[in-house]
């Protein structure tokens, strides 16, 4: 089996980033002295996703032609486990992850922390200056460290949940089983989310071919 991982990333800025800071983060959020998110955004193009159906004989499943794309920029609360959202179909910028910030803000109680990838958009002065302002502080990963993300793991589990092997003839549809599978993680698929979203991180070393399964 063949595995894919970023070949600029480093394994040993993935460990110390996990122990020195990210898994302290976690055990502060376990004993509710903060609200620990992790966040970043997630692109649905309206087509066939790849999945597998049993079946004695060969089928075909219906795919949308076009490129329309449903975005969807989400907050996991490890905790919870309660997905926040911020959607559209055109664009997600530095705009979005203001709005995310001011919505965090309204329903949370500080201090917030918020794990996320070092995107541009992200990264800007813009969206420091309001994370500053709204007393939320930004906590970037090591880069290319899509493995230390815990919401990479829910992106994954919706598509299994929705769209591997479906079809959806309206984009309305399509945005509307997205949205309602993200709403209802925390409830419909609880034990999914406990068992996905944890303290077990896995470090893949490429130069020593292995896979480090890191637990606190």
């Amino acid at each position: 089996m063949v595995g894919f991982v970023p070949a600029k990333a480093d394994p040993q800025r993935q460990r110390d980033f996990l122990k020195s800071t990210l898994l302290p983060l976690i055990r502060k959020a376990e004993k509710h002295e903060i609200s620990l998110f992790f966040m970043d955004a997630s692109h649905f193009v309206m087509g066939g996703f790849v999945g597998r159906v049993w079946s004695i004989v060969r089928k075909y499943i219906k795919t949308a032609s076009g490129r329309q794309r449903f975005n969807v920029l989400g907050a996991l609360n490890y905790v919870t486990k309660k997905v926040e959202t911020v959607a559209n179909t055109t664009y997600i910028t530095s705009v979005q992850v203001v709005e995310m910030l001011e919505q965090l803000a309204k329903k949370y109680s500080k201090p917030i922390k918020i794990i996320l990838d070092n995107a541009r958009y992200q990264r800007c002065n813009f969206v420091k200056e309001n994370a500053e302002r709204l007393g939320i502080e930004l906590v970037f990963l090591p880069t290319y460290s899509p493995n230390l993300n815990l919401i990479e793991r829910v992106w994954k589990l919706v598509k299994s949940l929705v769209l591997n092997s479906a079809y959806y003839a309206a984009f309305d549809d399509f945005c509307g089983s997205i949205s309602k599978a993200i709403e209802g993680l925390h409830v419909e698929n609880a034990a999914e989310m406990h068992t996905l979203i944890s303290d077990k991180f896995h470090i893949v070393d490429t130069d020593k071919n292995e896979t480090l399964g890191l637990v606190a």
